[in-house]
């Protein structure tokens, strides 16, 4: 996918809200924008995939307005409400099926996105959604996959309901291999979440993409332990649109089950979707 206006117009809306969420002047917030801006319009025509470029540009947000952490407190609420909902709806998720729809559902704590809003009211959201289903659901083939899985993780929040997918993949038999980002960059997990939820316990193993502050994934930055059970794996689920368009772009892969609601015009384009939709899509060959 290429680089367009609307990819730099929600990057920058993301710079904004970092900016904000640091209490940067509006000064300040202005210059970063600018900056931004200038080191985008430098990636129109390249190769680069559009996730490395966007961890380029919260980088240099991260950077100038001197705080490596902005959605600290955001990803704090958003697990807090999770594990409220969770609380009250995990008795009714009884299948694979289930939780998988409730994972995909939570992938919309994304902030920053231009034109896709968080629910105030995760709760109500949630039932909303829950009724509605999956437009695409490959469930039965993904689990028919799933000797064994490596499971990449998105969002903070979400990553309370991946963790039922992953108990899940336990009782079936998976041999599980959970990956969260390296070091924090948006909203994304890292090892403090999953050690917090136990996934350590869950898990086979429990392991990162790499990188550093880096979102998706890139295959020359990620540890050897990841390398090696993504070459043993018989599928990997990838949650979230960073970690779909950076996976789409590699050959050789086992299948890849994208679990993701997507919330951006390219991604919809990409995928045959409307923006708005919440998929469990496996795709056999990369």
């Amino acid at each position: 996918m290429e680089l367009s206006d609307t990819c730099i117009h929600c990057l920058l809306s993301r710079v904004r809200l970092e900016c904000s969420l640091t209490g940067a002047s509006s000064d300040l917030t202005q210059d970063v924008t600018a900056e931004c801006r200038q080191l985008l319009e430098g990636f129109r025509g390249s190769d680069l995939p559009h996730p490395r470029i966007a961890s380029q540009i919260h980088r240099l947000a991260c950077m100038r307005s001197k705080n490596p952490d902005p959605f600290k407190a955001l990803k704090k609420e958003g697990n807090a409400e999770a594990l409220a909902v969770c609380r009250h709806v995990r008795k009714r998720l009884v299948s694979f099926g289930d939780r998988v729809l409730a994972s995909v559902i939570a992938n919309t704590f994304d902030y920053g996105v231009k034109d896709h809003t968080v629910s105030s009211d995760f709760g109500a959201f949630f039932e909303q959604e829950f009724s509605r289903g999956l437009t695409i659901d490959h469930t039965g083939e993904i689990l028919r996959h799933a000797e064994r899985v490596v499971y990449l993780t998105d969002n903070c929040g979400e990553i309370v309901f991946d963790r039922l997918v992953v108990e899940e993949l336990k009782e079936y038999g998976s041999h599980v291999t959970v990956a969260v980002r390296d070091a924090p960059i948006l909203n994304d997990a890292t090892m403090d979440d999953a050690l917090a939820l136990g996934f350590d316990r869950i898990a086979d193993q429990l392991t990162t993409t790499g990188g550093g502050a880096e979102i998706g994934i890139d295959r020359n930055k990620m540890p050897a332990d990841l390398s090696d059970a993504i070459d043993r794996c018989t599928i990997i689920i990838a949650k979230g649109m960073a970690n779909y368009e950076s996976l789409s772009l590699y050959d050789g892969l086992p299948p890849v089950a994208y679990l993701m609601a997507v919330k951006c015009r390219p991604v919809a384009d990409d995928v045959g979707v409307p923006v708005g939709s919440k998929i469990a899509l496996l795709r056999m060959e990369h």
